[in-house]
């Protein structure tokens, strides 16, 4: 089971709970209740990686390396008083969580130092609680938290009381040492600790950059005896790794140096033990909790169908294997929590925008554009309505007196003078269609340009410009698909789009749970707006995309 299996599997439990849903009473509200905590468990499904170490070993560093990025602050001591966590967010943004206080307080990432450090705040005189710092980083869109309680070491028996206090909450413990000085004292304590505490512990000997391979080598040796002394045939795994190198090259692109890094390794171990223990153990309990609440409910016959899909589900998590993963979640294409909406529309609906003004404008003083558009019907129906929208009463009255006067006179030469099969004709003449509407006209060519403009970037860089992609709504990207000459870009486009596609309905199933559950304060920005995303993405603008089916562009002939 990979995370993207993971998903999936959580999405079929809320489709099971939402159909259970139907099966009580009205009068029940014991069941629904119970069935509100279930929605609840699986929008709180978090996994919380403590991150612990002495200050300097480089525990943000390693943060700033799996994250690949650089705005976790690093070289501060902070107050082992305040836990500091981070999450998800579409972005950047830090959350200060206080003692006695009910609202939090919103901070640039850059002031965190003023709240968290001995420096800023001293003795914790702020009494802040928690800092959730929020990135757009994908591993912590899944559900990953990394939890900072650095409190090994330090001399105010608060802090050390502060982080024994959240150890319950940790699926598992990230120790961090480094080859400077391995294994002080303080982090030997905490090793008989976690061994008795039965949770996974993943040590992490870093700064290898900053040794020769000699000492590298018997660095190494000497912290894995120690361990061996502690935890017998249980010692965790080692991992020798250089963060500020892994940061370096996640940022630069740099392949081999990745590699050499040791990051991508712990990342696969780190992920399997996600993966193959605490998420497996977590579906397997919702299963139980969910059966359990089936068998319950008072029209149990009603339920049989969804009892059958739980236990199937249980069959295949206890017939799954285990999952190696090859490293941290990466996307296709970057940027995907940033995408604005689709670029084809907004140019066409800008274009159509100051043409309408500008229109309104002119038919409501100039007699003879008045009557230019009197000659050509008007506009079509919908544009009609989009005119008075943006139009005063007198712009309305002005500009259209003369369409219904020639409206009239064609009315009465057609009563006058035409046969019943004319009349039907000539009615079908009065008003203009798309083809005819001058609006429509100018929607068009701007759809065009864009649509022009779009594959030229595509032609000339290829892999940049698919990345730089806005999220194309449907009918324009079909329209794009239809003039790439290259059979292996429109094979690129395909792809990109579904990644867009399957990320939007992940946002919408995740904003649908914690709907449920009553934890909509858990929602991303992107969650939040998923509803709206999601029909721009299938739509479009719907003052630009107003007719079905989609319309037809210009193919541009194939390269000789």
């Amino acid at each position: 089971m990979d995370l993207r299996q993971y998903e999936k599997n959580k999405f079929t439990m809320a489709e099971i709970l939402r159909s259970a849903s139907t099966c009580i009473p009205e009068q029940s509200e014991e069941l629904r209740a119970r069935l509100q905590d279930l929605f609840a468990r699986l929008a709180e499904d978090r996994f919380n990686l403590v991150v612990v170490g002495r200050f300097s070993r480089g525990k943000t560093s390693l943060m700033n390396a799996i994250l690949a990025t650089d705005r976790l602050p690093t070289g501060i001591v902070p107050l082992t008083s305040v836990i500091t966590s981070v999450g998800y967010g579409s972005k950047e943004r830090v959350l200060l969580k206080y003692e006695n206080r009910i609202l939090n307080n919103e901070i640039p990432i850059e002031a965190l130092p003023q709240h968290i450090t001995q420096q800023g705040n001293p003795g914790n005189i702020q009494r802040i609680k928690t800092a959730e710092i929020q990135l757009p980083a994908e591993i912590l869109r899944k559900g990953f938290y990394f939890v900072d309680t650095p409190g090994l070491g330090s001399v105010i028996v608060e802090n050390t009381l502060t982080t024994e206090a959240f150890l319950p909450e940790a699926d598992a413990f990230i120790l961090v040492t480094s080859y400077e000085s391995p294994l002080s004292e303080e982090e030997l304590r905490f090793f008989k600790a976690g061994a008795a505490s039965g949770k996974r512990i993943f040590v992490v000997l870093n700064k290898q950059d900053m040794v020769s391979p000699e000492q590298r080598e018997a660095a190494f040796s000497f912290v894995r005896e120690h361990l061996r002394m502690i935890f017998g045939h249980a010692t965790p795994s080692i991992f020798s790794l250089s963060s500020k190198n892994g940061l370096k090259a996640k940022l630069s692109g740099d392949q081999g140096l990745l590699k050499s890094s040791g990051i991508p390794s712990f990342e696969k171990q780190l992920l399997s033990f996600l993966l193959n223990e605490k998420s497996s153990e977590f579906l397997l309990r919702m299963c139980d909790r969910t059966r359990q609440f089936l068998l319950e409910l008072p029209h149990a016959k009603e339920a049989e169908g969804l009892i059958a899909r739980i236990d199937a589900l249980n069959q295949q998590l206890d017939r799954s294997t285990p999952t190696e993963a090859v490293s941290m979640p990466t996307v296709a294409f970057r940027n995907l929590h940033r995408l604005p909406s689709c670029e084809i529309c907004a140019h066409a609906a800008e274009k159509l925008w100051k043409f309408q003004c500008a229109y309104q404008y002119e038919i409501g003083i100039s007699p003879k554009e008045q009557q230019r558009f009197a000659e050509h019907g008007g506009l079509c129906p919908f544009h009609t309505w989009q005119f008075e929208s943006i139009s005063s009463p007198y712009g309305i009255c002005a500009g259209h007196a003369p369409l219904l006067d020639r409206l009239a006179g064609a009315l009465r030469n057609s009563a006058s003078s035409l046969s019943r099969e004319q009349i039907n004709a000539q009615l079908q003449t009065f008003f203009p269609d798309e083809d005819d509407c001058v609006f429509c006209s100018v929607r068009n060519n701007a759809e065009q340009e864009a649509i022009d403009a779009a594959t030229k970037r595509l032609e000339q860089d290829p892999t940049r410009a698919v990345d730089a992609l806005s999220a194309i709504c449907f009918p324009h990207f079909v329209m794009l698909v239809s003039v790439v000459p290259d059979d292996d870009l429109a094979r690129k486009l395909l792809q990109r789009q579904a990644t867009v596609v399957e990320r939007y309905a992940d946002d919408m199933k995740r904003f649908a749970i914690k709907h449920a559950a009553i934890r909509r304060h858990l929602a991303s920005e992107e969650e939040t707006n998923a509803a709206e995303r999601g029909l721009l993405l299938i739509a479009g603008l719907r003052q630009v995309n107003f007719v079905s089916p989609v319309r037809g562009v210009k193919k541009k002939s194939a390269p000789p």
